[in-house]
């Protein structure tokens, strides 16, 4: 009997996906809940895995092509006989030798992840999918080949390396690679910010003092009070952002044809880096969470960020952004607005720097604050504000308990 396999359900958000790798070929076994085919979204990479086991039958969506929702992508022969694997194939990719760096190197979520986890580089697996695509079978079968090889290899890697070609200096390498689909889309909102928005940026700076006195004296207490989840700076900057905009609700809202929509709660984006690019999950109702609330699915996003688990309902919507340029080193941005929103704030580094107070030069920790807004929708008094607002928030924190 013949099981369709079929795409996700897309949200009205997504209109279509593409099918990056097939895991299983045409013959091959399968088990119920297997993974068998990733599907690449503009926001998401979605995982298909098997309803029954079986067979890998025919193959109807191949890798690169484009799909709806719920297309046909293949189907499942249940009770099949799986067709003998080639032998030489673990051999092969155990034997090709790294292109590039692991950075550069194509390979679905569940790939990278496998690789990681059994300290394998991923640059050093030949990759059998669309493009070069390293696939989990692709890992599997080099983890086995590791596994069978004789205790003296190691040695022998001196003389494989050495017979690889040498470029010659000057020699002007290139290598193209298709633009994912998340890249596309977010180069596509970027422009279309740009090109749609009288976009503005007004800076201020912020002394993290007592943020960070707070912080330092009561971390081992938080962490071990919310079960293992620390306290970093991120959530004071969620806890002052959603403070501020409950008094500047024009900061919250966002355009809709020739309409203003005022959202009564703050949904915040918190952009978070990924081998996929930069994403941006969102905190929903976060005017309610508390800092440990804030903290935890902060630290589940990066989680699943890094390990292309994400899903649609986590990175749509959103009515405010807060992206952290810092922890990369950035002192100074004017970060985008994500429309349909209008506004996003921007963290800096946090660096020593000699300032005045009462008439006295001290060393303090200062912190570039950077609010990007759409000047169709707030003023520049009203954006000002709003960020002085969370200055004067994070310069004292007990603001944030007394709302005051």
């Amino acid at each position: 009997m013949a099981i369709e396999i079929k795409a996700p359900t897309f949200p009205e958000s997504v209109a279509d996906g593409t099918v990056a790798t097939w895991h299983k070929q045409p013959g091959e076994a399968v088990k119920r809940d297997e993974l068998i085919v990733d599907i690449e979204t503009d926001k998401v990479v979605l995982e298909v895995l098997a309803t029954a086991d079986g067979v890998l039958g025919a193959i109807v969506k191949g890798e690169g092509e484009t799909v709806l929702s719920d297309e046909i992508l293949g189907s499942i022969v249940e009770g099949g006989a799986a067709a003998a694997a080639p032998v030489a194939a673990p051999a092969a990719a155990a034997a090709a030798p790294a292109a590039a760096g692991d950075e550069d190197a194509i390979g679905a979520p569940a790939a990278r992840k496998l690789a990681e986890e059994n300290g394998i580089a991923l640059s050093s697996i030949k990759g059998t999918g669309k493009d070069g695509r390293v696939t989990k079978e692709d890992v599997v079968a080099a983890i086995e080949a590791k596994k069978s090889a004789p205790a003296a290899a190691p040695a022998a890697k001196p003389a494989a390396a050495a017979a690889a070609p040498v470029l010659a200096a000057g020699d002007r390498v290139e290598k193209r690679v298709p633009m994912t689909r998340l890249r596309a889309k977010v180069a596509e909102r970027l422009v279309e910010a740009q090109s749609n928005m009288a976009m503005l940026t007004t800076f201020n700076e912020v002394d993290m003092t007592e943020v960070m006195a707070l912080r330092s004296k009561y971390k081992d207490l938080f962490e071990k009070s919310h079960n293992g989840v620390r306290l970093g700076f991120m959530s004071f900057f969620v806890k002052a952002a959603t403070e501020a905009l409950k008094r500047f609700p024009a900061v919250n809202a966002s355009i809709d044809g020739a309409d203003i929509v005022y959202h009564g709660y703050a949904d915040v984006g918190v952009a978070v880096s990924s081998d996929r690019g930069l994403v941006v999950p969102v905190l929903r109702n976060a005017e309610l969470m508390s800092l440990a609330e804030i903290e935890g699915g902060i630290a589940t996003f990066g989680k699943k960020a890094r390990d292309g688990k994400l899903s649609m309902e986590e990175m749509t919507g959103g009515t405010f952004t807060i992206t952290n340029g810092g922890t990369f080193g950035s002192m100074m941005s004017t970060p985008i607005v994500n429309p349909p929103q209008a506004a996003i704030l921007g963290m800096h580094n946090i660096l020593q720097r000699p300032m005045a107070v009462n008439g006295q030069v001290v060393i303090r920790p200062m912190m570039y604050l950077a609010l990007s807004y759409d000047h169709r929708l707030i003023d520049g008094k009203e954006a000002v504000t709003f960020l002085v607002t969370i200055k004067n928030l994070l310069e004292d924190p007990a603001r944030l308990l007394l709302d005051i």
